[in-house]
């Protein structure tokens, strides 16, 4: 069976062979105390062991609650924010029909998300699609109290209680908190809402392979068991058994951490499958919220190739050179659609008559790969098998882990956000708050 593979080759010239492999002692040795919980975070490592560790009775119970939402609901709203609905999201997205939203005969419900952002319009629009609609509630938080997730499960909790009836909207309501404390644990054991736990070892962008992806991925009908067995394989092709040169998230974390040391700022990742979108949006949070501390971070950004060739293409070609890529290539196409000949040929395109649109599009991406690499941009590539749940899996644990030792080796601590908490005080003290009246008093004289 294939695996996912790095190649850094096109690294080298910007940075040399012997200096990633002189990473290998710090590489392993971060490996070793993610596995070991010996590191900096140390009690959010529940994710490091967790595909090894998913029983099948604990998917087979995610899997029958996914099932009675499916045969409840045309609609399901995700509700949660940052890791609690992006790593779903990704998976979700990357294995749907792009023209999901438009099939009239459905195996399972629309998810949709609410809690992620504040947009007042956003939520009018959401409600208003759901006036007519059964739909199902999936709420994610361990606190129950963060600011955009708690105001939408207000209003929709409101609203399928009105719909369906308070005591058919139990049924259709889904939280996913802490284990004893918490405003939504509270609610949830007074409601009768089905729940899963979110542990405390686990942070939320590093959960996707907890119940909090789980059952919305389930409830879009994949096949999670596959997800988990691509994360499991991942999880023991990192271990502290394998060597440096055959550990694939090692050999990431090092590259792009030799990389940064020699002035290169800002990593993009590029993909040439729009399917992957929201992958890369999962990444961004992944590694922007694990390393940017301390003043140090490489700034995580992304594009869509080749529709973002013809927007951000001159600038990554032509622009500071302070950046480099990481392109995420899937090998495998699932469909085979040939280019037509045509007799007049006014478009030129008859010299590509026969071939199939991906063979196009893996010579885009070569081709984009050799001339940034020739106009400075050093390029890292992930080849993925092809876009299936066992593939993702593997995709997931792998960036997870090489994260983990990456921040490791940035020397911070790649598992909490203190950084986060600012803008909170700030608007909390604009909204008064109670508790924050200080702040209040500080922040309006300072908007004086």
């Amino acid at each position: 069976m294939k695996h996912i593979q790095i190649s850094i080759d096109k690294t080298f010239g910007f940075i040399s062979e012997d200096a990633v492999k002189s990473y290998e002692k710090a590489a392993l040795s971060a490996n070793k105390a993610l596995i070991e919980a010996t590191c900096k975070g140390n009690d959010f490592l529940g994710w490091v062991g967790l595909p090894t560790s998913i029983t099948k009775s604990e998917l087979q119970e995610v899997e029958e609650t996914a099932r009675l939402l499916r045969e409840e609901c045309e609609v399901v709203v995700v509700i949660g924010i940052g890791g609690s609905y992006l790593g779903a999201k990704a998976v979700i997205d990357a294995l749907s029909s792009s023209f999901d939203w438009l099939q009239k005969e459905r195996k399972a419900p629309v998810v949709v998300y609410a809690g992620q952002n504040i947009g007042e319009d956003y939520m009018y629009e959401l409600q208003s699609l759901l006036q007519n609609k059964k739909f199902g509630i999936v709420v994610i938080s361990k606190s129950g109290t963060t600011t955009e997730p708690a105001i939408a499960f207000r209003l929709l909790k409101d609203q399928l209680e009105k719909q369906q009836g308070k005591e058919s909207a139990q049924k259709l309501i889904v939280a996913i908190t802490d284990k004893q404390r918490g405003a939504l644990r509270t609610l949830a054991t007074q409601e009768g809402y089905k729940t899963f736990v979110i542990e405390d070892n686990i942070g939320g962008r590093y959960s996707v392979l907890s119940p909090v992806g789980l059952l919305p991925i389930a409830i879009a009908g994949f096949d999670i068991e596959k997800l988990v067995a691509g994360a499991v394989e991942m999880e023991k092709n990192t271990s502290e058994e394998v060597a440096f040169s055959e550990n694939i998230s090692a050999i990431y974390a090092a590259t792009r951490n030799e990389l940064y040391k020699s002035g290169k700022k800002i990593e993009i990742l590029a993909n040439f499958h729009p399917k992957l979108h929201y992958v890369s949006e999962w990444w961004k949070q992944l590694y922007g919220e694990s390393e940017g501390k301390e003043n140090k971070g490489i700034f995580p950004a992304s594009v869509d190739f080749t529709t973002d060739l013809h927007s951000m293409g001159q600038w990554i070609q032509e622009g500071e050179r302070t950046i480099f890529e990481t392109v995420i290539s899937v090998e495998k196409s699932n469909y085979n659609v040939q280019v037509p000949a045509n007799d007049e040929n006014l478009d030129g395109l008859n010299f590509l008559a026969g071939k199939r649109i991906d063979e196009v599009n893996k010579m885009a991406e070569l081709g984009t790969m050799l001339a940034h690499v020739d106009g400075g941009v050093p390029n890292i590539k992930i080849l993925v098998p092809e876009l299936n749940e066992f593939y993702l899996g593997e995709l997931i644990y792998f960036f997870e882990k090489a994260c983990g030792i990456s921040g490791l080796l940035l020397d911070v601590n790649p598992f909490n956000q203190p950084g986060v908490e600012a803008y909170k005080k700030n608007m909390f003290a604009l909204l008064e708050k109670p508790g924050y009246e200080e702040a209040t008093k500080e922040i309006q004289q300072r908007i004086k």
